[in-house]
């Protein structure tokens, strides 16, 4: 599970919060602005960014949710299935304590447009993210 919050890959191949195939690396860019460790930007920006590339990649989301959360399927839609799983691992980084917005990290709205132009893009994944795209992810992890 760990490894899930740490790289993303077994949810997604390619563009991930940060990963060595696509270089998407926007907890390390919320890190460069705020100083935060690695772990804390990634426990900042994961659900955010999850929830952002569901739609593109929601077979695996669901079988995230139901392998390892152990969300019954019966009777919900895929998507909702892999929402519940997103809702059971924020519940859980909530009981570890982890700092779940970037605002708590020090990032501020004015740092958002700096941040996401120093996230790499490269092609990959379920959706190979824009600058507006990634602002957006931003503006959701503040809260």
């Amino acid at each position: 599970m760990l490894t899930m919050v740490g790289t993303g890959s077994e949810m997604n191949a390619g563009a991930v919060i940060t990963n060595p195939h696509t270089h998407q690396k926007i907890g390390q860019s919320v890190g460069a602005y705020t100083n935060a460790t690695h772990g804390m930007t990634l426990a900042a920006v994961s659900l955010p960014y999850y929830r952002y590339i569901l739609p593109y990649g929601v077979q695996k989301f669901k079988r995230f949710a139901v392998n390892v959360w152990d969300i019954d399927p019966a009777g919900k839609t895929d998507e909702q299935t892999a929402q519940e799983g997103l809702d059971a691992m924020e519940a859980w980084m909530n009981e570890l304590g982890l700092v779940m917005n970037i605002s708590d990290l020090g990032a501020t709205e004015e740092m958002l447009e700096g941040i996401a132009g120093g996230t790499i893009i490269l092609p990959g994944g379920y959706k190979v993210l824009e600058h507006d795209e990634i602002v957006e992810i931003l503006k959701e992890s503040m809260k």
